[in-house]
């Protein structure tokens, strides 16, 4: 990305499904949250880890492919006519709220707030439908997307401690989080 080819954000094309499929979703951690279970609930507690997680995503286990089922919307980055992010939603109409199904952005283009960009368009998207909060679905190891999307006005509203039984994330928790939609997302 250079400032004479700034970044095109725009909804998907069925032509760039193969290149959205292409993103590496991995990542690299040297901290996870523990879930603390306490009398009165529970917590979260910073940990180290070392040697640091790598965590690949696995292809989907349901068999679904991403951003293609009905009442889906896909927003993508395109920098030099490269799909370098996507963020795929839809609103639950029955309490109008937006869920991110998936975000990505490619390693080459982290740390460029194009994450950013396309979770404000996919909020914007789900303003305009009515929806009042944005709501997501996380691990508890995936600290790089979790400390993003606080950066973004999300924050923790609640937690799954067997979403991921017998999946290939077993052991891991799911960690929800959501945001106000005002105006524009």
């Amino acid at each position: 990305m250079t400032p004479e080819r700034p970044i095109v954000y725009r909804e998907a094309q069925p032509a760039d499904k193969e290149r959205i499929d292409a993103i590496d979703d991995s990542f690299t951690t040297d901290t996870v949250y523990e879930v603390v279970v306490g009398d009165e609930g529970f917590a979260l507690r910073s940990a180290f880890v070392d040697p640091p997680l790598v965590k690949t995503f696995p292809d989907d286990e349901d068999g679904e492919d991403d951003g293609v089922a009905d009442g889906v919307h896909v927003e993508v980055a395109v920098d030099d006519g490269t799909v370098c992010g996507f963020v795929a939603v839809g609103v639950e109409e029955w309490h109008r709220r937006l869920v991110v199904q998936q975000i990505a952005v490619a390693s080459t283009h982290r740390g460029l707030g194009v994450g950013a960009a396309l979770m404000q368009r996919a909020c914007a998207y789900g303003s305009r439908l009515g929806a009042r909060t944005a709501w997501l679905e996380t691990t508890n190891v995936n600290v790089p997307a979790i400390r993003a999307y606080r950066r973004m006005g999300f924050s923790f509203c609640g937690l799954d401690t067997t979403l991921y039984r017998g999946t290939s994330s077993e052991g891991e928790t799911a960690l929800f989080m959501s945001k106000e939609l005002g105006a524009g997302g």
